[in-house]
């Protein structure tokens, strides 16, 4: 049952969002009562030691250590850091476009999600105050 990919997948990434989903939880509250919430200082570190972890993570099962099997390289990727940031995503993405030399594509990607990502959050906002 467990050597089914179609299973073992699944239940590997969701295993890794679970951490991720905690530890981002943890790390929020953590910073918030140590420093306030004036500034996201939790968010801001979630956000670098997620780009940090998924370039040292990605760069190691893909040309160090490859014998790591999907599911775990899904659950640490996908998984933990899916849940922990989508910001190493992001950050993950905009260099495998620079490394591709897209550098025109990359630019857009980053200053495009930066940009539009914020205004999006304000439509939202907008729009769920409409009528209020």
């Amino acid at each position: 049952m467990l050597q089914d990919p179609n299973l073992r997948v699944p239940i590997a990434i969701s295993l890794g969002a679970i951490a991720g989903a905690l530890s981002r939880y943890y790390i929020t509250l953590w910073f918030a009562n140590r420093f306030s919430t004036a500034f996201p200082y939790g968010t801001f570190f979630i956000n670098i030691t997620g780009c940090f972890g998924m370039g040292l993570f990605i760069t190691l099962a893909l040309e160090r250590v490859t014998a790591i099997p999907l599911d775990v390289r899904l659950m640490v990727t996908t998984g933990f850091f899916g849940a922990y940031t989508t910001f190493s995503t992001y950050g993950l993405e905009t260099s495998i476009l620079l490394r591709d030399r897209s550098y025109s594509l990359a630019i857009l990607y980053w200053g495009g999600s930066a940009v539009l990502g914020a205004i999006a959050v304000q439509l939202g906002i907008i729009i769920a105050r409409i009528g209020k």
